[in-house]
């Protein structure tokens, strides 16, 4: 298993490789890059997109602090296993240069290096992909709630999965597990906020209940 996932880590990073792709999975595994976007997106959502957009918003907040601030990083602790840069000989890394504002770091050249793993024992925090579950968290939370146009996240959380391999941060293996841990949670935490609103907004706040008596339904 350790061996086919190697296999599929050296294919993905060294042989799947293009120059015309290096700038766009660098930018797609930036979190300093996108970010922002996603915190813009999300106030926005929240703001402008109705009870429907607010509870959005709030059950992908609490499936995001769950997968991301407890879950994820258990497991990560628990595991410790290294990245493939940190044990691996000749992993292709890229990444973008630094800028300040990041987004200047789309005109400059992409920063490509090879890993020279160390002849110490290492620990790290590659199981699970945290952009993976993260991502994967999301793209669950809008399909629910978006249906058909929230099902089209599900297309750049799969991109960004699939560069965290690419730059050499992580084994297939580590975004697998993770996709299905943040789709896992997200189900538990919108069934369970969906039970709780159904249970307590009746008594709690009775006019937003009475036009709004589910948080998915429509």
């Amino acid at each position: 298993m350790v061996a086919l996932d190697q296999s599929l880590f050296y294919l993905i990073n060294a042989r799947l490789t293009n120059p015309w792709l290096d700038l766009p999975m660098a930018v797609l595994s930036s979190w300093a890059f996108w970010g922002p976007l996603v915190a813009i997106a999300g106030v926005l959502l929240f703001c402008l997109g109705g009870f429907r957009g607010r509870a959005a918003v709030i059950c992908a907040a609490l499936t995001l602090g769950l997968t991301d601030g407890v879950v994820v990083d258990a497991i990560k602790g628990a595991v410790g296993r290294p990245r493939p840069n940190q044990v691996l000989e000749g992993v292709r890394m890229v990444d973008l240069q630094k800028a300040t504002p990041r987004l200047l770091a789309l005109f400059k050249p992409v920063k490509i290096e090879y890993s020279r793993p160390s002849i110490q024992p290492v620990t790290g925090i590659s199981f699970p992909s945290g952009h993976a579950s993260n991502n994967f968290a999301v793209a669950v939370v809008l399909a629910v709630f978006y249906r058909r146009w929230g099902w089209l996240y599900f297309i750049p959380a799969t991109l960004i999965a699939y560069s965290r391999i690419y730059v050499g941060s992580h084994y297939p293996s580590d975004t697998i597990v993770a996709m299905v841990i943040g789709a896992g949670i997200a189900c538990l935490v919108v069934a369970a906020c969906e039970a709780l609103w159904r249970r307590f907004a009746p008594r709690v706040a009775p006019r937003v209940a009475s036009s709004h008596p589910s948080l998915i339904a429509g």
